[in-house]
């Protein structure tokens, strides 16, 4: 696939959509999630790799560390060039005045092509208790703002409405509409406390393209936030409704319960974009989804829950003996992708985990996998013994299945069995055991002997039974 020339404020193919990716800024700002300036740096290479088209680097102007680490991702990553001409726009994040936005111009204007994204609230809740300012004071500043960063020689401003899903519709569609006029190349729509539904925020993605002037010149962007669990179909129906770049974070992490989740979003509109999505695509390799969810989650420490969609621990496993059955028949049955296509390569055998809920099938392809060629009687005698593991274990290990077979499939025919055993011990002189052994006839044995303790007296009678001298 040939990547689109970036233009700041037109994509020349109306099915294409830009991925700008957060991690690094919103994602970082998940409680606890802070990274150094050198992690941040290899997450941004590694988001290169992916083809993210825009790489939001963080807030400047938060600190000392925070400006160097976008200095450096800027002045590296932002220069590089792919073979197919790729270059990542890099992108800081600045508040409504000058001192952040000159702050952050310095800190991405070495890239080959940098981006500042400048926000204020609009919210009736932001404006009377955060900012105590009035909607002309608003509309004024963020106007003055987008020409102050135009002035510095930064063409790709991005202006921000924070608080968009909440805010007044008239007020809304005029201050982007005055932002388009003062430069804006692309405006980003925040649902910032994700309170909309998809239906809620898909409208208001298309309400703002009917009645912003302007806003044909300018790419519109989503940004929602998961406090309903709704960022990734938020930010689905923000694509259907006209909205052409997307931002995300890797694992969806952000502040509170995070943002919209990349490889969700990313491989949603891979798996479904032609059939429910009109063409919808992006420029994401996906390939390297696996190894960057890794790298963030080890960076970050914000553990993934292993039911996470496609990048958790159980995304790719089935433990369920209809489910392992169907699987083993043809992946497609339970897989709706490939775990390759997002860089997880699998052995055979991972993709299934063993449990109380497993078929005979799935019994037989591990341990075939294993090594064991059982016949069907064995397997079926081996299954009910593997069941009654299963019940006291969450998942049957391999080393449990060899246990399995060497007991009941693979074990010795025994020449002798216990029939009773006796012994006499105490502080009064030496123990005495009597035992009775049944040979493969059926015939009975006894003998007695007396040892230095119960066990070295029960195995001398053995001895005199079996006629052996010395067990080694």
């Amino acid at each position: 696939m040939t990547r689109l020339h970036y233009i700041p404020n037109h994509i020349p193919d109306p099915s294409y959509v830009r991925i700008l990716d957060t991690t690094l800024r919103d994602g970082e700002q998940s409680p606890g999630a802070a990274m150094t300036p050198r992690q941040k740096l290899e997450i941004a290479r590694q988001l290169s790799k992916l083809g993210v088209d825009v790489i939001e680097a963080g807030f400047p102007c938060s600190s000392e560390n925070e400006f160097i680490a976008v200095k450096m991702i800027a002045e590296e990553v932002g220069n590089y060039v792919g073979d197919d001409g790729y270059i990542p726009v890099i992108n800081g994040v600045a508040r409504c005045n000058e001192k952040d936005i000159a702050t952050t111009w310095e800190a991405v204007r070495n890239a080959k092509r940098p981006k500042v994204t400048t926000f204020i609230a609009t919210s009736g809740i932001h404006m009377e208790h955060k900012l105590k300012k009035t909607k002309e004071e608003v509309l004024e500043i963020a106007c003055r703002m987008v020409r102050f960063a135009r002035s510095l020689g930064c063409d790709d401003v991005q202006f921000v409405p924070e608080d968009a899903a909440r805010s007044e519709r008239e007020f809304l569609y005029q201050i982007i509409g005055e932002a388009i006029k003062a430069g804006a190349a692309s405006v980003g729509i925040p649902d910032t406390v994700g309170i909309a539904m998809p239906w809620e925020y898909g409208k208001l993605i298309a309400d703002i393209k009917a009645n912003t002037p302007g806003i044909e010149n300018v790419v519109i962007s989503t940004h929602c936030h998961n406090d309903f669990g709704l960022a990734v179909a938020n930010t689905i129906e923000g694509a259907r409704a006209g909205a052409r770049q997307l931002e995300v974070t890797i694992n969806g992490i952000g502040e509170r319960a995070g943002n919209a989740s990349f490889e969700e979003v990313v491989m949603a509109l891979k798996c479904r974009g032609h059939d429910v999505f009109g063409g919808l695509y992006t420029g994401i390799n996906t390939k390297h989804i696996f190894k960057t969810s890794k790298m963030v989650e080890e960076y970050t420490g914000m553990h993934l829950q292993p039911h996470k969609a496609l990048v958790g621990a159980n995304a790719f496993v089935h433990e369920s003996g209809i489910h392992q059955d169907g699987w083993l028949k043809n992946k497609a049955t339970y897989e709706i992708i490939p775990p390759e296509s997002i860089g997880l390569e699998r052995s055979s055998a991972t993709g299934i985990v063993l449990g109380k809920l497993s078929g005979r099938h799935a019994l037989k392809k591990r341990l075939e996998e294993l090594g064991y060629q059982l016949q069907d009687d064995e397997i079926a005698n081996l299954f009910w013994h593997f069941k009654a593991v299963a019940d006291k274990k969450k998942r049957v290990a391999d080393a449990d299945l060899i246990a399995l077979v060497s007991n009941e499939v693979t074990k010795a025919e025994s020449i002798w069995k216990l029939g009773d055993l006796q012994v006499i011990c105490g502080t009064l002189g030496l123990s005495t055991a009597t035992v009775k052994l049944i040979d493969t006839h059926g015939n009975e044995h006894v003998a007695c002997s007396v040892g230095s303790g119960s066990v070295d007296s029960a195995f001398k009678a053995v001895n005199l039974i079996v006629k052996v001298s010395k067990f080694n």
